[in-house]
């Protein structure tokens, strides 16, 4: 069994009408998240979004996978050594 990490992932949400499909993607995932923070920058029309994520890399990847297959959004993830 792969070791569990800690990470965040910062979404960026270039086209308002991704915002439904990545929420639904981050719902799918709740039961590795620990919490999040959405921006909506109205001025710039993007959203941001910052996730807190607890699981093993391989689920990190897979989570950030799928965001960034998304039209119109952006995602990188920063993931602990330990």
């Amino acid at each position: 069994m792969e070791e569990k990490r800690i990470a965040v992932a910062a979404i960026v949400i270039d086209d308002p009408s991704a915002v439904a499909e990545v929420n639904s993607v981050l719902h799918e995932h709740n039961d590795i998240i620990i919490g999040r923070m959405g921006i909506p920058y109205r001025e710039r029309g993007i959203s941001l979004i910052s996730v807190a994520l607890d699981a093993s890399p391989d689920k990190i990847s897979s989570l950030t996978g799928r965001l960034g297959h998304i039209g119109g959004v952006s995602v990188k993830a920063a993931i602990s050594k330990k």
